[in-house]
């Protein structure tokens, strides 16, 4: 399924969560919505690529390491996409071996890499300092700072919902992180509580998000680059020059392909009046074993999702509250942009 819903999702909450605590790190991340979003998801989910081509349309469709045996577009052939630098080609599968232990750090380590996985109870430390390694490295911008808080965000909820951290217990139609849930989850998430709770204008959201610029530190918190800062002062195994220029390629298609993934998103996730009421796309009602979406809402209602959702947020929330209480020299900034406008128009005032 998507992925961008859920994790925009869960960054939302969080971020609603940490201010009702009164959370510096939240005004900050609120201040700069969009590059906070994109890191809830670009910021980690590196295998945002293509998984093949269709060969009718030259048309890249797919996602990832998904392996297609026919065009989703025509229903004709495809042929394996690949990213090439240079002399050398890189598969889909590649790049999720390289990259994506990289930027969840917790898990999802190529096998040969398994020891590099920071655990869980050590995610506060590190995230603490990647934030003070942003300012030192790259200078005071606030934008930086609220994309690594949306890639935190990411990695504290896939390690919830895979059930690779404790504390979220959701089942709705056959386990815990199901291809059978995904859809319900997306459809509900995207419906019921994006739309009809919280008003989200998805189409927008999802475009400011994708466009988002590219942050400098995502290589830095995914070890990818010289090892250098407070980060490998206390995380100092696992640096991999080499593998900057690769990622470099890899988050510039990230955005290309997400935003062509954006229209199909939407399109798919749209519901349309029956007979019967409100029906989902056929392929996601199929891949709920046949659940029209009625059922979808009713199952998801009976499970508690929106609890689920609501634990999310306050493990989100409790974790930028340990990362700010690691970092205190934060909070004695509370706009590190500077200077703010209504000062400037004090300063440039006409006498």
């Amino acid at each position: 399924m998507s992925g961008i819903i859920g994790h925009s999702m869960y960054a939302l909450l969080g971020l609603r969560a940490a201010e009702a605590r009164g959370v510096s790190l939240a005004q900050l991340a609120a201040r700069h919505l969009p590059s906070y979003l994109c890191g809830a998801y670009l910021g980690a989910d590196v295998g945002t690529v293509p998984a093949a081509i269709c060969v009718d349309t030259d048309t890249p469709v797919g996602y990832g390491s998904q392996r297609l045996a026919k065009s989703p577009l025509t229903g004709g052939r495809v042929k394996q996409w690949t990213l090439s630098i240079g002399a050398e080609q890189f598969t889909p599968r590649q790049i999720h071996d390289q990259l994506y232990g990289r930027a969840h750090i917790a898990f999802g380590w190529a096998a040969n890499d398994r020891l590099l996985e920071v655990p869980w109870e050590r995610l506060p430390k590190y995230f603490a300092k990647v934030l003070q390694d942003a300012r030192e490295l790259h200078g005071p911008s606030e934008r930086q700072l609220a994309y690594a808080l949306g890639w935190m965000t990411h990695v504290i909820g896939d390690g919830l919902i895979k059930s690779v951290a404790p504390g979220l217990d959701l089942h709705i139609l056959d386990g815990k992180y199901t291809p059978a849930n995904r859809p319900i989850q997306d459809l509900v998430t995207f419906h019921e509580i994006g739309i009809k709770e919280l008003g989200l204008n998805w189409p927008t959201l999802l475009c400011d998000l994708v466009d988002a610029p590219i942050e400098p530190l995502q290589a830095h918190y995914m070890r990818v680059g010289k090892a250098r800062g407070q980060l490998a002062n206390s995380f100092s195994r696992g640096w991999a020059p080499e593998k900057q220029w690769l990622l470099l390629e890899v988050m510039a298609v990230n955005r290309r392909y997400q935003r062509v993934r954006n229209e199909r998103i939407l399109k798919q996730l749209a519901l349309h009046k029956t007979a019967e009421g409100m029906q989902c796309d056929p392929i996601l009602s199929e891949r709920a074993k046949g659940l029209r979406y009625t059922a979808m809402v009713a199952l998801a209602e009976k499970a508690n999702f929106r609890h689920a959702l609501w634990q999310m947020g306050e493990s989100i929330a409790k974790t930028f509250v340990e990362v700010q209480r690691l970092m205190p020299e934060i909070t004695n900034d509370q706009r590190l942009d500077r200077p703010s406008w209504d000062e400037l128009t004090e300063n440039w005032r006409r006498p």
